[in-house]
């Protein structure tokens, strides 16, 4: 089954203005290819299991600290501390499920969210698509396929992805590579029902420059942007606005960094949400907390924040 370009797909939903871009100029070309939303924006409240990484009790990488068996958690508690505070979706991180998981398990954890009333609003997982032709790279697009199938289970909508980290690779072939990889797992994930969202995560999709040619490569309706608040250095305000149009996904962190400054700064949290209401944002903003504080006593302090900013109806 071939699912449609995202050009064929815009065009479906908005013929007029597919038009008018093909006659017009470039800023109209870049309009089209980006998500067409009517008003009102709607921001739902999300928070990412990456927040509390040091206390999972299921963990695929290292933990920084040595969790007490009374501050550790596990999915499904994960899940209840989402509900109790407030969040309309829990964002279900890919290294923090057991090691071995089954459907039962996974369709377990679709129970548990319903009947506390929250969506699963994603998950996230860790892949290299810039790996060249081999057993390591089909490994990697395996992996990705397989988190798809597992995202149908959970019911959830949306799977973050990476670029990759192109190691020894100049940067035309690591796009290639990438774009290549996305196009094939885009391709499974739209006959699933699922989004991939490629985060603006260091090395090629540093800049807004390098995220954007991707998408628009890869050309499929099925693909955007987990567009992550941290993670731009240069001008991150500004580069989050070219992003944008593009998300269908957020990950809001509490803290922004400039290249050119020593210190982390706190991120204008204010103005974040204008740029996504200026582009009639209408998705899940989770809570991807990373800052030195303890994420048990500040999680709950953000988390009231950003409940407060998404649910202003004017754009602040």
């Amino acid at each position: 089954m071939n699912t449609p370009s995202r050009r064929q797909f815009v065009t479906t939903l908005f013929p007029v203005a597919a038009g008018l871009s093909l006659c017009g100029s470039k800023s109209s070309l870049l309009a089209v290819e980006a998500f067409q939303r009517p008003a009102p924006p709607r921001l739902q409240l999300s928070l990412a299991a990456y927040s509390f990484r040091d206390f999972f009790k299921d963990a695929s990488h290292p933990r920084s600290v040595s969790a007490q068996p009374n501050r550790q958690m596990d999915m499904f508690q994960f899940i209840d501390y989402c509900a109790t505070h407030g969040c309309a979706g829990a964002e279900l991180t890919s290294y923090y499920f057991p090691a071995e998981i089954s459907s039962d398990y996974l369709l377990r954890v679709r129970r548990h969210a319903f009947l506390r009333g929250v969506a699963v609003s994603g998950t996230a997982v860790g892949n290299d698509f810039t790996i060249r032709k081999g057993s390591k790279r089909d490994a990697e697009i395996a992996s990705v396929k397989t988190w798809i199938d597992r995202a149908v289970v959970l019911g959830a909508p949306h799977i973050r992805v990476f670029a990759g980290a192109g190691k020894g690779l100049e940067p035309s072939e690591a796009r290639s590579l990438c774009i290549a990889g996305l196009e094939e797992c885009c391709d499974y994930a739209g006959r699933k029902g699922i989004f991939l969202g490629i985060e603006n995560h260091g090395g090629i999709v540093a800049e807004p420059e390098g995220l954007l040619g991707i998408v628009r490569a890869v050309k499929s309706p099925w693909l955007g942007i987990n567009l992550d608040t941290g993670n731009f250095h240069t001008s991150p305000y500004e580069d989050l606005v070219r992003c944008a149009p593009f998300a269908i996904n957020v990950q809001y962190k509490t803290e922004v960094k400039f290249k050119d400054r020593k210190e982390n700064e706190p991120a204008d949290l204010k103005r974040v949400v204008r740029i996504l209401r200026d582009v009639n944002y209408q998705g899940y903003v989770a809570l991807e907390y990373e800052a030195a504080e303890d994420p048990w006593s500040s999680v709950p302090r953000h988390l009231e924040e950003l409940k407060r900013a998404l649910a202003s109806e004017s754009r602040l």
